[in-house]
């Protein structure tokens, strides 16, 4: 398609890069004992070969990897833009194309100065006050060291304790998209165990609302759309604080639930839950007063100091064993339900009864506030645990007279709801929010299901990061002039890896003793020894394509208002909710700096389908390699015993040794008859299986369209052929060819 539109007159950029850093390029180095620098060249060149050999219109001046130091050192730099900024989420302003926005990034020292005025203040939950109220603020009242911490918290790119999937047999952290639903992970099929380490994060979800509405101004297919917007997972609700009764020795028990109102009403609702409350979120606040019990997440903070001491055991052994369960298990529908009880009670803030407090794997820290009201009336979920550890049933919601199911999820008016009684779900919902926000007890909310995104590896292959580490604890960016931070040579690249789920991380470039400390004016500060994930050098890959050879800009403005943005992108669906949703994240941030001036990336997506292979299996389901099958009458059939066999088709894998080498194909056919077979195969988007045996049909073709011009005996241009002007009706005809061909291509 780039050749036609070349054709056509458009000028047309279609480069060729490398997304070569990463756990698979160091997986394969680890395996094969060679160097990833080496492997990683070597497949490059292997690559570019078999590229050059199809015939490809690829503009080769503008090759790339994201291995080089040239190209990382721009990766850094994007990195230390995210170092170096805050989301303002209360921003108003006019973007570069010319739209009134809400939220935007902003320089972290831009925060300083209004905390510094009183502009903004930073509440106890380490969260920015937009609103400080009263002569004095909590930011005044912090020393150097405690201001210092507490901006680190509010970048966009921050270190943070979280429970993360540690894999001790990678020696690394994964992301929750590269670990499988089975709990292992997605490369090397090892277990993977939940722990809490402290890790760089990339706050992306402050962006999560403009992520969202920025899908209206793409082309893409709305299944794409529809998995960006589910796995972002905007809801909205109301945030509810229960206060706890009782518990044990430690839990900070509210005696007076009146006076506790009472006092909530002239306090109103805290930005942040105090150590008395539990805080939930809720997407149906309507049925508070069907909430009969709770539950907290294993990991949630207030589970120790609320069990009680004749519970303590039984809880303290049920968190162990639901830490390390993925989150898919915890949460599966399927799975029969468990919780143990913490022996505390919490105040209903709607009717003031006191209800157990539990904890249950089914409730999940990554989302919400990792808390629970639990309503078994009006979710399955919570009916099937009520059901199993006898625990009150109330509905809140009238079901139709001939239902006779379990907890009703339909419509309804309300019941057993007090003020809300008779009321319909949407306004039932209006008037309990109004009543929280009045009482101070609650407020409106939205809430997202995406996570802040994880970005450190233990690993060796990957781009280094441009900090260093003080003595006391201090971070300090690198310079942009002392970019790029060259990734160093070690002895023994191998992570230390260990079957031990207790095993501490050990990055390997903590053994590169003379790269790893820096002096800064008589300190020693240590660099940092981890390295960003595969995914950072392919977010903005696009942008370097447009002006790869500059060496003081990432591109140059001229390049990027003439190129950008990118017209048509063709990637497969698997990307949708990782390398496509960090793309529009990382240029987002560029946006919000003028560094870019469109607001997406990508304007129109294809997904491309798969070139599969046909496979074989024996009655067990069991493979049987290529090499042994054999055909006979068009049955497929087991050399040695003669077993017939099922023929599927599925992707190729060497595993199945069903992978077709181009190599072969072009040898023997030609790479006109390669590409025009996969052509006729199907549309772009189809996945379709590939049969050598059907290539010669169209190498034949091929052969005959090449006989109409040439004389197959001479050589030479075949005597039909004349450089007279055609006639009139030879014109018509080419030109309703053209139109046809041009409008297929088109569409």
């Amino acid at each position: 398609y780039a050749r036609y539109s070349r054709m056509q007159g458009y000028n047309v950029l279609h480069p060729m890069g490398y997304d070569a850093f990463g756990l698979p390029a160091e997986q394969y180095a680890i395996e094969t004992g060679v160097h990833p620098a080496i492997t990683t060249q070597k497949n490059i060149a292997n690559m570019r070969r078999q590229l050059k050999m199809f015939g490809f219109s690829y503009d080769w001046d503008r090759e790339l990897a994201t291995c080089t130091p040239d190209y990382y050192k721009w990766t850094q730099w994007i990195f230390l833009r995210l170092f170096n900024s805050w989301f303002d989420a209360t921003c108003k302003w006019t973007d570069p194309t010319g739209r009134a926005t809400v939220g935007r990034a902003r320089h972290i020292s831009e925060l300083i100065e209004a905390l510094d005025k009183g502009e903004l203040d930073i509440d106890e939950s380490g969260a920015i006050d937009h609103d400080p109220h009263g002569d004095s603020t909590r930011w005044s009242s912090l020393d150097a060291d405690a201001r210092k911490r507490a901006v680190d918290q509010c970048r966009l790119a921050f270190v943070d304790e979280v429970p993360v999937n540690w894999c001790p047999a990678l020696g690394t952290v994964l992301a929750n998209e590269e670990v499988t639903n089975d709990g292992r992970s997605d490369r090397g099929n090892h277990p993977v165990f939940r722990r809490p380490l402290r890790q760089w994060m990339l706050r992306i979800t402050a962006y999560a609302e403009r992520l969202i509405s920025d899908l209206e101004l793409v082309d893409w297919p709305e299944p794409i759309k529809l998995m960006q917007r589910n796995w972002i997972g905007r809801s909205t609700g109301a945030e509810v604080d229960f206060p706890i009764a009782s518990g044990g020795a430690d839990a900070p028990a509210i005696d007076d639930f009146t006076q506790w109102q009472a006092a909530r009403a002239v306090s109103g609702f805290g930005r942040a839950a105090d150590d008395s409350v539990i805080r939930v979120y809720t997407t149906r606040p309507d049925t508070l007063f069907g909430a009969t019990y709770m539950v907290l997440a294993p990991e949630h903070a207030l589970v120790e100091r609320i069990t009680t001491p004749d519970q303590k055991g039984a809880v303290e052994a049920y968190v162990k064993s639901a830490v390390n369960k993925s989150d898919l298990d915890r949460t599966a529908d399927t799975k029969t339900k468990s919780g143990v009880f913490t022996g505390a009670f919490a105040y209903n803030p709607v009717n003031g009864k006191q209800i157990p407090i539990w904890v249950a794997d089914y409730v999940l820290m990554g989302y919400g506030t990792g808390a629970i009201m639990a309503v078994p009336g009006q979710d399955q979920r919570d009916w099937d645990f009520a059901a199993k550890f006898e625990l009150p049933i109330i509905r809140t919601v009238q079901p139709p007279a001939d239902f006779d199911g379990e907890a009703f999820v339909g419509e309804g008016p309300a019941i057993n709801s007090g003020m809300l009684d008779g009321l319909e779900i949407a306004p039932a919902k209006r008037k309990i929010i109004e009543y929280l926000e009045s009482t101070g007890q609650g407020r409106g909310a939205v809430n997202y299901k995406l996570r802040d995104w994880i970005f450190t590896r233990q690993r060796y292959w990957g781009e280094p990061f441009p900090i260093l580490h003080g003595p006391d604890g201090e971070m300090v960016a690198i310079a942009d002039d002392e970019l790029p931070v060259d990734l160093p040579e070690v002895e023994e690249y191998k992570p230390t890896i260990s079957h031990d789920e207790d095993h501490l991380p050990e990055p390997p470039l903590s053994r590169a003793t003379e790269w790893k400390t820096v002096d800064r004016d008589g300190v020693e500060y240590l660099r940092d020894l981890n390295t960003m994930p595969q995914w950072a050098g392919s977010c903005w890959y696009y942008l370097r394509f447009l002006d790869p050879q500059n060496v003081s800009r990432f591109c140059s403005r001229e390049a990027e208002d003439y190129w950008m943005p990118v017209d048509t992108y063709v990637g497969g669906a698997e990307h949708a909710v990782l390398h496509l949703l960090y793309a529009r994240f990382w240029h987002k941030l560029l946006f919000d700096f003028g560094e870019v001036k469109t607001a997406e990336p990508f304007q129109n997506l294809i997904n491309q389908g798969m070139i599969q292979a046909f496979a074989y299996e024996d009655s067990r389901g069991v493979n049987v390699i290529l090499d042994d099958v054999e055909e006979r009458d068009g049955a497929f059939y087991r050399k040695g015993d003669g077993e017939q066999l099922t023929q599927i088709v599925t992707k190729m894998s060497k595993a199945r040794r069903n992978v077709v080498n181009p190599d072969d194909i072009i040898e023997q056919f030609g790479a006109d008859a390669f590409r025009c077979y996969e052509m006729f195969m199907g549309p772009l988007e189809a996945s379709k299986p590939w049969n050598t045996r059907d290539v010669p049909g169209v190498y034949k073709l091929l052969n005959r369209i090449w006989r109409l011009y040439v004389d197959q005996d001479t050589g030479a241009l075949s005597p039909q052929m004349t450089s007279e002007p055609a006639d009139e009706q030879t014109l018509r005809m080419l030109h309703k060819t053209i139109k046809k061909v041009g409008e297929d291509i088109d569409s």
